[in-house]
């Protein structure tokens, strides 16, 4: 068998980081005089980045205007997951068993987030370093974000195999353009963020049920 990788998205994918993240972002609302947002509400708000994510949870006419005022709610914002963003967060259920499986077969494995890079190394050091991993890549200056190809193609580069050989598995519709984007096989998960039909709509070739359906797929 030709050499394998698996590319993993890491928040709604590997790890449940949502009542964390929605924590941070209505600490920031309430500490602005804004109503916060139910948890829910997160679910669409994460998955492009940090810097949207902070304009996004604002109400209509009063998303703060890019430049200082956004800056500056960024680093709130960061200043507020920095307190939270390990007080709820889990692996999902089976996350565990398939990267044992992962390990055990030598398949290199790697991470690729749009969550700013310094956040994607503590929660896989956190939370991920029971495993091997081969990449891990953040969101970053200078780098382009998902769905734009560039990291997941630097990964495939670290990796030392072709992006054809490589399956990029997420929760989102960006994950999945990403995927597309950079030549992978687009696998989508449907215990994440988003919707199994948002997956489908975006490319994706399959959508795992359960995390050890990955085993199977990459082993077909």
């Amino acid at each position: 068998m030709s050499k394998k990788a698996i590319l993993f998205d890491l928040d709604g994918t590997l790890l449940d980081t949502l009542q964390d993240l929605a924590d941070s972002g209505n600490e920031v609302l309430a500490a602005r005089g804004f109503p916060t947002h139910p948890t829910d509400a997160y679910r669409t708000f994460i998955g492009n980045g940090m810097m949207n994510l902070v304009r996004d949870i604002f109400p209509d006419g009063h998303r703060p205007a890019e430049g200082t005022e956004t800056d500056q709610i960024l680093t709130e914002y960061r200043e507020a997951y920095g307190r939270n963003w390990r007080n709820t967060t889990v692996l999902y259920p089976g996350i565990a068993e398939l990267l044992d499986s992962l390990n055990e077969q030598e398949i290199p494995i790697g991470i690729l987030s749009n969550k700013a890079h310094d956040f994607t190394v503590k929660c896989a050091q956190a939370f991920l370093s029971e495993w091997k991993w081969d990449v891990i890549l953040g969101a970053r200056d200078g780098v382009p974000k998902k769905p734009d190809p560039a990291g997941a193609i630097e990964a495939a580069t670290q990796f030392e195999i072709t992006p054809e050989s490589c399956y990029f598995v997420g929760d989102s519709d960006v994950d999945m353009f990403t995927a597309v984007n950079a030549g992978m096989h687009a696998v989508g998960v449907s215990w994440g963020f988003r919707s199994v039909e948002e997956l489908r709509e975006a490319g994706a070739e399959a959508v795992l049920g359960k995390p050890g359906d990955l085993t199977d797929l990459v082993a077909g």
